[in-house]
């Protein structure tokens, strides 16, 4: 059974949302937040597979509200609702630890597809609209502080084989894991284990997650 925490400030929209997500013998709703900071301690409290997060709220936003769940290195994922398609408030969410987003006026089975991908660990964004939320934003919003410098050459990066920070850098340029596997000539079943411990060494949660550490580190720049 997944379990989902609702953080909104529309009371329709949970309610909406609710009953949609009951609908389904495989989830439950545990709770309803009406801002960031009840997100995060409700979260804290009942810890939830799947945190359904508005980003405009009042007081604690859904950005750093994300920033806070995910910090705590909980189980829980952060699947971010915004109002538009590609905006610096999806970015923002990614970066702070979102595993995908979706828009508002997604199609409920769109949304229920997104709680079944993030709760079994998959990233509800492909990392090439990830590539391009990048793009588009990177100049906007603040670097990462855990990047050094402009050279790739970051603690994140030090247990990395060549062979792995090369990967990393195509992860970060958008390819797929069968891209990967046909133009550097490798079987795709060691594509999928280079990209396992690039994720365990490195951190990451998911792609998405290592999609912006390439781009934090350096190793891919915005087109």
């Amino acid at each position: 059974m997944t379990t989902v925490l609702i953080a909104d400030d529309q009371p329709l929209q949970r309610f909406g949302s609710r009953m949609l997500l009951e609908s389904q013998d495989d989830m439950t709703v545990v709770g309803e937040a009406a801002n960031g900071s009840e997100a995060v301690r409700m979260a804290a409290e009942l810890h939830p597979d799947v945190v359904l997060m508005d980003i405009r709220m009042p007081g604690l936003d859904g950005i750093e509200a994300t920033r806070r769940i995910t910090a705590a290195g909980d189980r829980t994922r952060i699947l971010i609702v915004t109002t538009f398609d590609l905006d610096e408030y999806a970015y923002a969410g990614l970066r702070a630890g979102a595993s995908g987003f979706l828009v508002k006026d997604a199609q409920p089975e769109e949304l229920l597809a997104g709680v079944r991908a993030v709760a079994s660990g998959d990233a509800v964004v492909a990392p090439s609209l990830t590539r391009r939320l990048l793009d588009a934003y990177v100049h906007h919003l603040p670097a990462d502080p855990g990047a050094e410098d402009a050279t790739g050459d970051d603690s994140r990066l030090a247990s990395l084989t060549d062979r792995e920070r090369e990967i990393l850098t195509v992860i970060g340029q958008g390819w797929t894991n069968t891209e990967i596997a046909a133009r550097l000539h490798l079987a795709e079943s060691t594509v999928k284990t280079h990209v396992g411990r690039i994720l365990a060494k490195t951190g990451s949660r998911d792609r998405i997650q290592a999609v912006i550490l390439a781009y934090d580190t350096k190793l891919v720049q915005p087109s």
